[in-house]
């Protein structure tokens, strides 16, 4: 469909819609550094060109520093990022918030809000109620519960 670039390890996609819009978000590491990438499309055939949506601060700029990125569009009108750095016994999972889709901080922490020992995590919205879904820590299947957002 689409690449950053060959070798580069364009990967872990997911899409979501907001209005009538879709947004394919993806994960790529140029130069063997990660980052969370974006296309946008009205049709899911044509694509925009990549725009870079998360890369750098503290959750580093390695090759796996931005793994199976998920974004969530809270009912506050807030886009959340899960973005995985590590997996197995010693996972962690960075969260940014933002009210831009397309924008959860490059080379900075303005966004962060968070960090969970959870990996590749998804959200799943069930009426009014969000859930998580994410990797066990030896990696041999996945658990979920209720997620409960909290102000900060």
């Amino acid at each position: 469909m689409f690449s950053e670039g060959t070798g580069w390890n364009t990967r872990d996609p997911m899409t979501m819609r907001i209005g009538n819009t879709w947004y394919c978000y993806y994960t790529a590491f140029p130069q063997n550094q990660g980052a969370v990438y974006c296309r946008t499309s009205e049709d899911l055939i044509n694509w925009s060109n990549s725009k870079m949506a998360a890369f750098g601060g503290s959750a580093g700029t390695g090759p796996y520093s931005s793994e199976c990125p998920f974004v969530v569009q809270h009912e506050s009108g807030f886009y959340y990022l899960f973005r995985t750095q590590r997996y197995g016994e010693d996972s962690q999972t960075s969260i940014y918030i933002s009210d831009d889709p397309l924008y959860f901080g490059i080379d900075d922490d303005s966004c962060l809000v968070c960090r969970l020992p959870i990996a590749a995590p998804e959200i799943v919205r069930h009426d009014d109620r969000y859930f998580i879904a994410c990797l066990l820590p030896d990696l041999k299947g996945i658990r979920m519960a209720e997620l409960d957002w909290v102000s900060i």
